[in-house]
């Protein structure tokens, strides 16, 4: 496929949208689209964490109330698989789909991202989970009370409710009774740094095996296989999910919910195992002399047209013909 085939349509050359819709389009695109942004990874993060931990609540709750079949550590892995999936195919086209302060921190440092604009990502990041998990209690908040009384009435409270087994296990992540914390840092770290190498392999342009379709479900199945080999050590794989839930489990439980020494490991770890995952790829496996994917090569040229009409391009293109940001990408 040669580049200058290539064609960059807008979908309003395709369909167009009413002209309410179109003028309030140009005004976000111009005026307010860093908000849409801000708006679209908190999204991101809110779709795996609502299907994540909507599914975590499931399994503990489960297992408290003693009703068999309501969910398992592979449900669980296969919820924040799909909602991984979902958070790419949703948000992606608008924020670029980093839903990671690990990831955002790695754009900062190697691709000179905005510092400000990163910032901005980290904080909306963290607001997408912390939304999802207070929706999620509001929905299970029956059966929240409920495992929490029986808890209570067993004499297992203070032994579980802050445990990966107990109630405030659904929205802040915490550790096993009697784990040494030298052990699940390292847990965190290596699993931190296969996750972020499989997304930099899978989003890299010269990659063949991993399209931008396939790329959403490859990273998302990375995803499993941590959280089903791996999370009852304990794994937090994602700073905004750890915080924005434990966030969450403060509002609704108190200071109790804080997870000590445990929370500044799931919260941090994360960005330095991303960041040297990142070296580790650009000096062992990336090579500016391979050829870049026909898909990834349309995908990517696409975004600069997008970005060019937003700043002021041609809008109105013809289908027949490149219009004028085009003809600048391609």
């Amino acid at each position: 496929m040669s580049v200058s085939t290539l064609q960059h349509v807008p979908v309003s050359a395709v369909h167009p949208r009413p002209a309410a819709l179109m003028m309030w389009e140009r005004t976000r695109n111009r005026q307010v689209n860093w908000l849409v942004e801000l708006i679209a990874e908190a999204t991101g993060t809110f779709l795996y964490t609502f299907a994540g931990a909507g599914s975590t609540a499931a399994y503990v709750l489960g297992n408290i109330l003693k009703i068999p079949g309501l969910g398992s550590l592979f449900q669980v892995g296969v919820a924040y698989s799909v909602g991984i999936a979902l958070a790419l195919a949703v948000c992606m086209p608008t924020s670029k789909g980093q839903f990671n302060p690990g990831l955002t921190v790695h754009a900062i440092v190697f691709h000179k991202f905005p510092v400000l604009k990163g910032l901005r990502y980290i904080a909306a990041q963290i607001f997408g989970a912390y939304i999802a998990c207070l929706l999620i209690y509001v929905q299970y908040k029956e059966f929240i009370h409920l495992a929490i009384d029986g808890l209570k009435a067993s004499g297992e409270y203070e032994a579980l409710m802050f445990t990966p087994n107990g109630p405030g296990g659904i929205f802040g992540f915490y550790v096993p009774a009697g784990s040494s914390l030298g052990y699940v840092i390292l847990n965190e770290f290596v699993c931190d740094f296969v996750l972020a190498l499989v997304i930099f392999a899978c989003t890299s342009p010269s990659n063949h095996f991993a399209t931008p379709t396939t790329m959403p479900w490859l990273v998302a199945l990375a995803y499993g296989v941590v959280i089903w080999g791996f999370a009852p050590v304990g794994l937090a794989a994602n700073a905004a999910r750890d915080l924005g839930g434990r966030f969450a489990a403060l509002t609704l439980f108190g200071s109790p919910a804080s997870g000590g020494k445990y929370a500044a490991v799931s919260a941090l770890t994360n960005i330095p195992a991303t960041l040297i995952a990142g070296v580790f790829y650009e000096l062992v496996f990336n090579d500016s002399a391979r050829t870049t994917n026909p898909e990834w090569l349309h995908m990517l040229t696409g975004w600069e047209a997008e970005t060019q009409r937003k700043a002021g391009g041609d809008d109105t293109p013809s289908l027949h013909g490149s219009t004028r940001s085009d003809e600048k990408v391609v």
